[in-house]
């Protein structure tokens, strides 16, 4: 069930973010030769027009094809003849429409809460170490420097704090009080890495449109800020490589959301489209944002970049993220068999 469940999912949000692609290309009036779900060979295809519709064999991708995408065309409708603020806009409209998915999944599951968290306390718990500084009706605005925006940020924040002295900027009274090392106890995940732990509650309050589209606005931003710095605790070393999860991993976390209701299933959906959102916008060669990055610089240079080049790097990347994909999903296997 978890793998038709993740399958099912991956497609509706590859279409999600092809779409995105396919229909800012028709409104800026670039020629789209086919769009099409899956890889591989062709399994049914349709015409309507200029534009090919297939589906294809392997449900592991999905694609655009434009009329001049990867190397120069005079033909009418061709992107290299697009304004390069339209080009612009074509590359980043399908990571846009993944974070507008994330968003509006954000709004349903926020709506099925009883109540919308803030960021203010309730009560602390039994043997509450933070309460020899913080005091009941804090509202507490950063956490070591962050911004807190909803509660969701609080749990994130102090989740990456690993030596339990956290620096909080409350307000208390009307004023704002700015509290140095407070104390909280830690644990250690099985991973082995060190959290910080929360030991008190926060008042939640009714629910409104406008609450829960608040709440949904941040709750979304705040995952989104998640995909960069867990891609910076990679490059510093504070995660590994092999605590990253690829398609098996994504489809057992899947199983187990589902067998836990509809919210967590949502939940983990908003989760999955808002990463690759984000992670389509890295400046990395073969994904949006290594195309995006050739356009800027397209645009600062005032011409473009030769395309054979260009096709070289976007080539390197693609070898480099296949390497990657493999290397997770024997992680994911591995840890599978360990389970």
């Amino acid at each position: 069930m978890g793998i038709v469940l993740t399958i099912v999912l991956f497609g509706i949000l590859i279409f999600i973010h092809e779409f995105g692609h396919f229909i800012t290309a028709k409104l800026s009036g670039v020629r789209v030769n086919e769009f099409a779900l899956g890889m591989g060979p062709v399994i049914w295809k349709t015409r309507k027009k200029d534009t090919q519709y297939a589906l294809r064999l392997l449900p592991i991708g999905g694609f655009v094809s434009m009329e001049g995408e990867d190397e120069q065309s005079d033909q009418e409708g061709s992107f290299t003849k697009a304004k390069i603020w339209n080009r612009i806009l074509i590359i980043v409209a399908g990571a846009m429409m993944n974070l507008l998915l994330g968003f509006l999944l954000l709004v349903v599951v926020v709506s099925q809460q009883p109540a919308i968290g803030t960021t203010s306390i309730a009560r602390f718990e039994e043997g509450a170490t933070s309460s020899q500084l913080l005091q009941v009706d804090d509202k507490i605005l950063k956490i070591n420097g962050a911004a807190v925006h909803i509660d969701y940020d609080i749990i994130y924040t102090m989740m990456r704090d690993s030596d339990g002295a956290v620096d909080m900027l409350v307000l208390r009274d009307g004023q704002k009080v700015e509290l140095k090392d407070v104390p909280f106890a830690t644990m250690e995940m099985e991973d082995k890495t060190v959290v910080t732990t929360l030991d008190f509650k926060v008042y939640g309050r009714e629910k409104t449109v406008g609450g829960v589209l608040r709440q949904a606005f941040f709750y979304t931003g705040t995952v989104a800020k998640l995909v960069w710095t867990s891609l910076v605790d990679i490059v510093t070393g504070r995660f590994g490589i092999n605590q990253l999860s690829g398609p098996v991993g994504v489809a057992s976390a899947v199983g187990e959301a589902s067998s836990m209701g509809l919210s967590s299933f949502l939940m983990l959906a908003a989760f999955i489209t808002i990463n690759l959102g984000v992670f389509n916008l890295l400046p990395i060669p073969a994904l949006d944002g290594g195309r995006l990055l050739f356009l800027l610089i397209e645009a600062m240079r005032g011409k473009p970049v030769s395309p054979k080049y260009e096709g070289y790097v976007h080539a390197l990347g693609f070898v480099v993220l296949f390497g990657l994909m493999i290397v997770v999903t024997f992680n994911d296997i591995v840890r599978l068999f360990r389970g």
